[in-house]
């Protein structure tokens, strides 16, 4: 048994007692190709393993335009090449999208090629739009199967189970690669039933992920992979030299989420300034203000400080930071006041 709360892979741990990880979705901007995102993704994780993060993880999105990220298992091979360290991983493989053995397969691959390095993130969320879904050949209730589909992926890593001694996805079999439940939706309740980590997000407010934490931990069964229940909270945090300047780092990325509400396409990142200067309509203004809210924005300290207490009002025992902004710059320099300001070391 393992046991996940000691040690959920090795690496370097944030000083307050919990550790500091990166979610990085590969957000495009305005005028450039998705390579240079992708590019842009993989140099960031070299940064974040100097700074001394203690994950770095890619996501799956298929057919947003403001999102070059669509192959998960691809983009996280190039940025374990890239760096020596830092784990890496999925934040998520959107498992319903796929059939379990060829993301077993997937992840056996990079365990084998970068042993002791490998997460496997997985969501249940289906393709967004029906073209999408259509072209992935699924429904919109293939996430009904989520719990099955876990139960059938992790089961191609055991040399002891039956129920696919006729089906051996090589070279997975028999390696050790920690799996995470991304929770939306029922999430929290199938990563209680598997005996799996838990990675949330306050999307529907604090006080409903802090009773998703509660019900995850009450109901946790412990498994093989884990012995205890094992909480990371994800957010957005912003940091720069002055609490204005932070919070304007959030607009690129508020201005997306409301435009993608409103006019059903989720765009590039466009600079903060021309988004603050632009007309709005009520509908838009509302999800704009809406989407400002809920993150942790400010100076080092103040960042440090608020990161800190939701951390103890949750328990959780990991962050999961992403930060998405027009300038790269800017963005860069928010992990590194935040990994400063809270201690982290390579």
């Amino acid at each position: 048994m393992v046991a996940v709360g000691a040690d959920v892979g090795t690496g370097v741990t944030a000083s307050p007692g919990f550790r500091l990880s990166v979610l990085d979705r590969s957000r495009t901007r305005e005028g450039e190709e998705p390579a240079r995102a992708l590019r842009a993704t993989v140099a960031f994780a070299v940064e974040a393993e100097r700074l001394g993060y203690h994950r770095f993880w890619v996501s799956e999105h298929h057919g947003v335009p403001g999102v070059a990220g669509s192959a998960p298992t691809v983009l996280a091979a190039a940025v374990a090449a890239a760096t020596s360290r830092i784990r890496v991983g999925t934040g998520g493989v959107m498992l319903p999208n796929h059939q379990p053995l060829v993301v077993a397969e997937q992840f056996g691959v990079l365990a084998a090629l970068f042993p002791g390095r490998i997460d496997m993130g997985l969501g249940r969320s289906v393709g967004f739009t029906d073209g999408v879904r259509r072209a992935l050949g699924r429904e919109k209730d293939a996430a009904d199967r989520f719990p099955e589909q876990i139960a059938e992926l992790l089961s191609y890593f055991d040399t002891t189970a039956r129920s696919h001694r006729d089906v051996h996805a090589r070279p997975a079999e028999g390696l050790d690669v920690p799996a995470f439940v991304l929770a939306t939706g029922a999430g929290a309740d199938v990563a209680a039933e598997a005996g799996l980590p838990l990675v949330i997000a306050a999307v529907r407010g604090e006080e409903a992920m802090l009773a998703a934490i509660d019900r995850y931990r009450e109901r946790f069964r412990p498994s093989a992979r884990a012995d205890r229940p094992y909480v990371v909270v994800s957010g957005t945090v912003a940091v720069a030299g002055t609490e204005e300047r932070a919070r304007t780092l959030l607009v690129p990325e508020a201005w997306a989420s409301a435009h993608t509400r409103t006019h059903g396409e989720f765009p590039p990142l466009a600079p903060a300034e021309r988004i603050l200067a632009r007309p709005m309509s009520p509908r838009e203004r509302t999800e704009f203000d809406r989407a400002l809210t809920g993150h942790i924005a400010g100076t080092p300290d103040r960042a440090a400080g608020e990161l800190a207490a939701l951390m103890e009002r949750t328990g959780a025992d990991e962050f999961l930071l992403t930060t998405s902004t027009y300038d790269r710059a800017e963005q860069s320099a928010s992990y590194r006041l935040l990994a400063e300001a809270v201690g982290l070391s390579a």
